[in-house]
C-alpha cells in the first residue's frame, strides 16, 4: 500500500495561531457527465489523531472508500460535500463551478457551527477564493465564498490526511450520485465509468446523444 498521509504538514499552521484546518479536495473535474464535487474535512490541529487506512481516494478500491467514509465523518470536527451540476459547469465554466461546489460545502460547515481558521487545498492554484478567481479567470466572476486563508499544495491528497479524507468524502458521494443517475440513463454505464469519458461511454453518447447530465459545452466526442 502507498505511504500513509499524516497531519505533519497541517501542523505547520499551528505556529500562525490556526487551530481548525479545513482539508479540501475535488472530484469529477475531468468527467464529461455529472457534477463536479468538492469535499471538506475539518481537523482540530490541537488534537492530532490519525485515521488508519485513509489514502487519496484514487488509490483506494470502491469498497474501501465506502467503508472509510463514515469513519472519516466521525473523525472530522465537521465535514461536508458540495456539488455543481453539469448545466452549471456549462453556464459558468469549470473554475467557477468548482468554487460554487466548494462554497456550498463551506456553507454547510459554517451552518454546523464550525469556522475553520485556515484551508489546505489540493492543487497548484486557488480556485476557491472569489477574489483570486475574479482576477485570474474570465469565467469565474467574484461572488460569496470561503473567506478563510487558503493555502494550496500539489499532491496534498497524497501526503496530507485532512485532504485525503476530504477526497474520500467527495468521491463516495459523487459515485453514489452517478449510480443513481445510471438508473435513469443506463446506456451510458455511469455505474461503472462515473461519467468519465471512457470509450464505451463515448460510443453510447454517439448513438443516443447527450443527456441533461452531460457537459455539452465541452468537446465531449
Amino acid at each position: 500500500m502507498s505511504i500513509a498521509p499524516t497531519l505533519d504538514y497541517e501542523h505547520r499552521f499551528l505556529s500562525s495561531g490556526a487551530r481548525l484546518l479545513a482539508g479540501i479536495d475535488e472530484v469529477g473535474r475531468g468527467a464529461i457527465a455529472g457534477p463536479v464535487t468538492v469535499g471538506i474535512a475539518v481537523v482540530d490541529l490541537s488534537r492530532p489523531v490519525l485515521l488508519d487506512d485513509v489514502r487519496d481516494s484514487k488509490l483506494l478500491k470502491e469498497s474501501d472508500r465506502e467503508r472509510l467514509e463514515p469513519l472519516v465523518r466521525s473523525w472530522s470536527i465537521a465535514s461536508a460535500v458540495g456539488h455543481a451540476s453539469a448545466s452549471e459547469i456549462d453556464a459558468m465554466g469549470i473554475i467557477a463551478a468548482l468554487r460554487t461546489a466548494g462554497t456550498r460545502a463551506w456553507l454547510q460547515i459554517l451552518a454546523a457551527g464550525v469556522t475553520p481558521d485556515v484551508v489546505l487545498l489540493d492543487g497548484s492554484h486557488n480556485w476557491l477564493s472569489p477574489e483570486t478567481q475574479a482576477s485570474l479567470f474570465d469565467d469565474a466572476p467574484a461572488g460569496p465564498g470561503c473567506d478563510a486563508p487558503v493555502h494550496t499544495l500539489v499532491k496534498a491528497d497524497m501526503q496530507c490526511l485532512s485532504v485525503a479524507a476530504a477526497s474520500i468524502l467527495a468521491k463516495v458521494e459523487r459515485d453514489r450520485l452517478m449510480r443513481t443517475l445510471h438508473t435513469e440513463f443506463p446506456a451510458f454505464a455511469w455505474n461503472e465509468n462515473k461519467g468519465y469519458g471512457t470509450a464505451s461511454h463515448k460510443e453510447a453518447l454517439k448513438a443516443a446523444g447527450p443527456t441533461p447530465y452531460h457537459r455539452v459545452s465541452w468537446q465531449i466526442l
